[in-house]
């Protein structure tokens, strides 16, 4: 099993002048801990408006600079919104392509639509038609990343007209492709896809297992691959901190963790957001116990504490067939030193252990993605798309 990393880039009020800059100069600190000490991703994810519970609207920046400061770490965008009135496609494409190429080939691209009417409606995208959205731009994108030159589209919510588009990602046909999951139902859509399950819903072990199972039998004999290479994966996010104090721990799970779900349902669920006045911070600490404590059903399988309860809970997640666990760790107001040392701790105590395992099985998960790769694409139908005949005409110089 693999070990990843999430970045939120979560900002509680009150703001100085330069706490954005802060941020940023502390997140990619721990990015280059992150990749010295051995984990295998760093995701980045992309929510706009969403203030103090994710300043990460630009994640292909962030990422683009973590290029530079780590070596072997894999760097993923965990997700891009897709749908065409927030992200053009090309755009799209152009990022991802350059961001693959000046990583060394470390890129992976995941899809997602936005999560919530503050996001969505900021860009005029009908809630009802966020999902067709998000795929047929997600379509798009991955096409323009393989053709040469792009034949074109005309869709429902989007019309390109044939280009060209620059540069084209070092990884061929292109970077791993992955989607965004919260249900069952998602997972499934994911793997008729042949993408990768981003699972962003905080599961147990034992329901992981069943989901895990759900999903390899549906990309292996259901699945007709949207890209151009199939992607069998299965990744879950739950929150972790490696700390050997056990009070301090516990601070963490009540104050930052609670935070953080507080905020996913104020966006989600309950808020009455006004933006640039409301503060979320403080209504979390006003908010009654049962509001604003993380409650115990959501975070019984957390990895917060000792390197012997992370350890005994990833092994859990591992036995249950997952892929990869996305340690959900910069969240609230979790000190940058705390954050630094969970890391360091967690990679001497906890993670050479899972790597040794993870190397021992490289042969078999290798076999079985060449298996299901080969069952998939062959479900793939051969796309004729019109061949380029138009001559684009230049612009006379005045």
């Amino acid at each position: 099993m693999k070990i990843g990393s999430s970045f939120l880039h979560q900002l509680p009020r009150p703001w100085a002048h330069d706490s954005e800059y802060t941020l940023l100069k502390n997140l990619l600190e721990q990015a280059e801990i992150i990749d010295q000490s051995g984990f295998d991703y760093i995701w980045a994810t992309e929510h706009h408006f969403l203030e103090e519970y994710s300043h990460s609207s630009a994640p292909e920046i962030f990422l683009a600079a973590c290029s530079q400061r780590t070596k072997n770490v894999r760097l993923g965008h965990g997700i891009v919104q897709t749908p065409p009135l927030i992200n053009h496609p090309a755009r799209v494409a152009e990022r991802i392509a350059t961001l693959d190429l000046i990583s060394g080939g470390r890129c992976e691209f995941g899809t997602g639509s936005g999560a919530t009417l503050n996001e969505l409606g900021g860009f005029l995208v009908p809630q009802p038609e966020k999902k067709e959205m998000q795929l047929e731009g997600f379509r798009v994108a991955v096409r323009m990343l393989v053709e040469e030159p792009f034949a074109g589209h005309e869709g429902k919510h989007l019309k390109v007209p044939p280009r060209n588009v620059l540069p084209k990602p070092l990884q061929k046909p292109h970077p791993p492709l992955w989607m965004a999951c919260s249900r069952r139902e998602s997972i499934l859509d994911a793997a008729r896809l042949g993408l990768g399950a981003l699972t962003f819903s905080f599961v147990s072990p034992d329901e992981a297992r069943q989901w895990v199972k759900d999903y390899y039998e549906t990309i292996e004999n259901e699945s007709v691959p949207l890209g151009y290479a199939v992607n069998p994966n299965f990744a879950v996010a739950t929150p972790l901190l490696c700390d050997m104090d056990e009070k301090r721990v516990e601070q963490v799970r009540t104050e930052s963790y609670g935070f953080f779900l507080y905020g996913l349902g104020h966006y989600s669920f309950f808020g009455q957001h006004l933006p640039g006045q409301t503060d979320l911070w403080q209504e979390f600490k006003t908010a009654p116990p049962q509001d604003g404590t993380a409650p115990a059903e959501a975070s019984a399988q957390f990895c917060l504490g000792s390197p012997k309860l992370i350890r005994d809970r990833l092994r859990e997640f591992e036995e249950s067939g997952i892929d990869q666990v996305i340690a959900v760790g910069q969240v609230g107001r979790i000190p940058h030193e705390l954050m630094c040392s969970s890391f360091r701790l967690f990679s001497k105590e906890v993670l050479p252990e899972f790597k040794d395992r993870e190397l021992a099985v490289a042969h078999e998960r290798a076999e079985r993605r060449a298996r299901i790769s080969e069952k998939a694409m062959a479900r793939k139908p051969k796309q004729e798309h019109r061949p380029v005949t138009a001559v684009i005409p230049s612009a006379g110089h005045h």
